[in-house]
């Protein structure tokens, strides 16, 4: 059978193919897209811009996970995740708290600007909070379209969006030589986003409306996930807030450009799991037959093969790649890039199933897994900032990883979806790699660790 013939069709299978294509097909585009931005804004700002625009998008993220009811997986998961009256059910309860967001930033922008010395903040916050507001009119269609595995239009409108996003940044930080430019693109990017998407997915439009029943469901799916996404904010960000609170803002530039170019593959990998991993776990759960656990090791390994050795290339080389396209001021980010990509190794290898509970159902056990994650994350960057300053700041977040992986193990079991196999071949795999880059790149690092204490 040609690969053309594969890729037609309705099957899960041509379903999968056509959907990893566009997926990674659509990061692929995305990446270079963010990466010319990247270049061209640290010529046109200072580092101090990116720590600052970092805080407000921590500060905005966090709002946005405190506050998730998990819309996006109810309807992923839901045996009425097609019904127009259960979406717009979904939509409402969205554009509601959107707007709940804006008002909860305006009243936390001063607090926020005294916490951080940054009086900026205060102006800073309630205006790129707009973007909170503007998110809730997303589409339930571009969940909808996820759900099927129906992703073309949808990574093509998704790159549109970036591309206008992207050429509102440079225009605006070539005039305004301000931070306002990447708070008023981000702006521009969501309500393009929205816009582009109302006009070109397929099916109804969305409409103000409340079904009890609905209601009922995504709110009783929710209250874990909301849980679990504040742990999750926790998890996934304890870095910048700890680091953006005790580095200079300068330094909190450079770390950012750092995690930058060490975060691609975990983007991917982030991707991959909840556009084609978690809808294949919701139609054929790893629990219900030796054949589905065998196909889902089939991709699991195929999936981690790729994210590692995506991870390998950026551990190996982000030394060198900074020094050749950033100036002296970005420097530091080359050794910063290399130990996080190192130190989230562990969490690629488990990427892969440790989202199942979701796709089953079960945001209970998945709450358990991400507070467990989010306290020793919190720890563990403490403890490295005590022990050895940022070098230290970024070792515990590898320690996290680790730590946290007997956890994964119970959750990863519970749903039948563990493969030891697959963990200890990568696991070796992983090690090899980080020492092979801190290896590589030791000079960097030390210098890093004497000039950041």
């Amino acid at each position: 059978m040609t690969l053309l013939a594969r890729l037609q069709g309705a099957s899960l299978g041509a379903r999968v193919m056509r959907s990893s294509l566009f997926t990674l097909g659509g990061f692929g585009a995305n990446q270079v897209i963010r990466l010319a931005s990247n270049l061209i804004l640290t010529r046109l700002l200072f580092p101090e811009a990116f720590g600052l625009m970092a805080l407000v998008t921590v500060f905005l993220v966090g709002l946005g996970q405190f506050s998730d009811v998990g819309v996006t997986p109810a309807i992923l998961q839901s045996k009425r995740g097609d019904d127009q009256s259960f979406l717009d059910t979904a939509w409402t309860i969205q554009v509601a708290r959107g707007v709940g967001l804006w008002f909860v930033a305006g009243a936390c922008a001063w607090p926020m600007a005294w916490a951080y010395n940054e009086p900026v903040l205060a102006q800073m916050l309630p205006v790129a909070a707009l973007v909170l507001v503007i998110n809730g009119f997303r589409p339930t269609r571009m969940v909808t379209a996820n759900r099927h595995l129906m992703l073309g239009r949808v990574t093509l409108l998704d790159i549109g969006t970036q591309v206008g996003g992207v050429v509102t940044a440079v225009v605006l930080a070539w005039w305004m030589q301000s931070v306002w430019a990447l708070v008023i693109s981000g702006i521009v990017g969501a309500a393009l986003e929205v816009l582009l998407n109302s006009r070109f997915l397929p099916g109804p439009a969305n409409r103000l409306h409340w079904e009890r029943a609905a209601a009922q469901e995504l709110i009783g799916f929710g209250k874990w996930v909301f849980l679990a996404t504040v742990c999750g904010f926790v998890f996934s960000q304890a870095d910048k807030i700890l680091i953006g609170r005790f580095a200079p803002l300068d330094l909190f530039g450079v770390y950012n450009i750092g995690y930058f170019w060490a975060s691609f593959p975990m983007m991917l990998g982030s991707m991959l799991v909840l556009k084609i991993l978690i809808p294949i776990y919701r139609e054929r759960p790893p629990a219900e037959s030796r054949a589905n656990f065998l196909k889902l090791r089939q991709m699991r390994l195929g999936v981690t093969g790729l994210l590692l050795g995506f991870t390998g290339l950026f551990a190996l080389g982000s030394s060198w790649i900074v020094h050749t396209l950033y100036d002296g001021r970005y420097h530091q980010a080359g050794a910063m890039a290399v130990l996080l990509a190192c130190m989230q190794m562990p969490q690629i290898i488990v990427q892969t199933y440790d989202q199942a509970a979701l796709a089953a159902g079960d945001s209970r056990r998945f709450f358990v897994l991400a507070l467990v994650r989010a306290t020793l994350m919190v720890l563990c960057i403490l403890a490295g900032i005590q022990a050895a300053g940022l070098v230290g700041a970024i070792l515990g977040i590898g320690a996290a990883y680790l730590l946290a992986y007997p956890v994964v193990v119970w959750l990863a079991r519970r749903m039948g979806a563990w493969d030891p196999m697959h963990d200890i071949a990568y696991g070796l795999v992983a090690a090899l790699l980080a020492l092979a880059a801190i290896r590589l790149n030791w000079d960097d690092i030390a210098a890093l660790s004497e000039s950041f204490p």
